[in-house]
């Protein structure tokens, strides 16, 4: 029998958590450009780094109504070295995290409903439906022993063609991420990163290149002290 998330308002503060990363890639320019924004100065894991929206799975990714199936070739990946139970979870954990950092919706238009958890009162009662057949997983990372938070980090891409909303207006977004900005991976390299995302930048890299889809999904992850890259 599997399980689902434990919310992680119950867990210890240095307790591993599960969580979900959006990479969103546009592609309307003469170059490729992915969303960034900056964590505050004042937050407990990585202050002032730039990163993709992403967070903590939550309760309320486990409490929606009417969904379909995950599509096998994201289920897959995110159940494999996982809890299975996980997996649907973490892709709306993406979708939500979007809505809530950057204000944008990946995904399908729905009547409006109220039938649904807090966490997800706004996506839904904007006409949204989550676009979860729109993700694909390209790397997972676990964050090393010591650290104030943990998270086993599952890092989704979407194409920002797919999204709901108009990919430059971060109207909705709330205040934890500032100087949300469209970026060309040179210019994400210049700034101020976590090691993790500038490993996961020469992944999306090598992914942009020709039949650069079909790489497998790179997995970081720690054992008996020691780090380990290898796949999913």
């Amino acid at each position: 029998m599997t399980c689902g998330p434990t919310p992680s308002s119950d867990k210890p503060k240095d307790a591993l958590r599960d969580a979900a990363t959006v990479i969103l890639l546009r592609r309307d320019g003469p170059e490729p450009r992915l969303l960034m924004g900056q964590r505050g100065r004042s937050a407990a894991f990585m202050p002032s780094k730039f990163v993709f929206p992403g967070g903590a799975v939550d309760a309320s990714d486990s409490a929606l109504p009417d969904l379909p199936a995950l599509p096998g070739a994201l289920a897959a990946p995110l159940s494999t070295r996982s809890d299975p139970g996980l997996a649907l979870p973490l892709a709306l954990a993406a979708i939500r995290e979007l809505w809530e950092e950057a204000g944008l919706a990946l995904a399908h238009p729905g009547p409006e409903r109220g039938d649904v958890p807090d966490g997800w009162a706004g996506f839904y009662g904007s006409g949204h439906r989550p676009a979860i057949d729109r993700l694909s997983m390209v790397f997972r990372a676990i964050t090393p022993p010591g650290r104030p938070r943990r998270f086993d980090a599952r890092f989704l891409m979407a194409e920002a063609g797919d999204l709901a909303t108009d990919p430059d207006d971060f109207s909705r977004a709330e205040d934890e991420l500032s100087h949300l900005s469209w970026l060309t991976l040179a210019e994400a390299r210049r700034l101020d990163l976590p090691f993790i995302t500038e490993v996961v930048l020469a992944e999306i890299e090598a992914r942009l290149e020709p039949g650069g889809h079909t790489r497998p999904v790179p997995f970081f992850h720690h054992e008996t002290g020691k780090s380990y890259l290898d796949v999913v």
